[in-house]
């Protein structure tokens, strides 16, 4: 397990309190899990991914990440549709390990882009990470 001062949290991201991450990108979103999650899972070997022009609202699970830990929920940190989905977890889940931040899991087009007002900065997320 890595020490909070280890883990890498890009300042460009927002950030959820369940350890998800959001990157505003022109008119989408790009989601996944922070490199705390990942670590805390362990070593990630199946991701359930939703289907391209699915809609979820901000908070709802919009798939999961199986590892030899245990099976975590993945939620949204803002609402909108998917328009894309990282297709190489199907065969390669340990990417989000290797880099949770290149391991994106979807991408959306965004509802409402000032949802990611509520979101967490890096400085608000690593102060929640040391409680």
């Amino acid at each position: 397990m890595k020490e909070i001062n280890e883990l890498i949290l890009p300042n460009d991201l927002f950030y959820t309190e369940a350890h998800e991450w959001a990157k505003t990108e022109k008119n989408s979103v790009k989601i996944g899990i922070t490199d705390y999650a990942q670590d805390q899972l362990g070593d990630i070997v199946f991701v359930e991914l939703p289907q391209v022009g699915d809609t979820f609202e901000k908070g709802s699970v919009f798939g999961s990440l199986e590892s030899v830990k245990a099976v975590s929920e993945i939620y949204m940190p803002v609402s909108g549709k998917v328009t894309a989905i990282n297709t190489a977890l199907a065969d390669s889940p340990e990417l989000v390990n290797q880099d949770p931040y290149a391991a994106w899991i979807i991408e959306i087009s965004p509802t409402d882009l000032s949802e990611t007002d509520t979101l967490m900065k890096k400085d608000a997320y690593l102060k929640q990470l040391k409680g």
